[in-house]
């Protein structure tokens, strides 16, 4: 793999994180060196973007849904307007809820999303 290939990948987070290194007062920081684990990093995900034919950025879009919950809420959202994913059995019951307390003429009840909002 090239080594601009490579800072492509870091750029898209698919590298573990630099250590600051530096050659010296004033000389900048050193290059980087890939261990093992870094190796081991790259090797998995060229394996997974094999495996299920998807690029790179693709792979780093996964990675953020994973770990970013805002990112992860709102995939989740989409996926349930599309029926890729079915309703949460709780929204389910919250719906039902709503709608008997509508129908006796009561104020609805405010519940709390899984990202936060109401």
């Amino acid at each position: 793999m090239s080594p601009r290939m490579l800072r492509y990948r870091e750029d898209l987070g698919l590298l573990p994180p630099v250590r600051d290194t530096f050659h010296g007062p004033g000389r900048g920081p050193a290059h980087r060196q890939f261990g093992e684990g870094e190796l081991g990093a790259v090797a998995a995900a060229l394996q997974l973007e094999r495996r299920y034919q998807i690029s790179p950025a693709s792979l780093a879009f996964g990675l953020r849904v994973l770990s970013e919950p805002g990112v992860r809420a709102a995939v989740a959202d989409l996926s349930r307007r599309l029926g890729r994913m079915p309703e949460q059995p709780g929204r389910a019951l919250d719906f039902e809820q709503e709608r008997a307390l509508r129908l006796l003429g009561r104020p609805q009840a405010r519940t709390v999303n899984d990202d936060g909002s109401r």
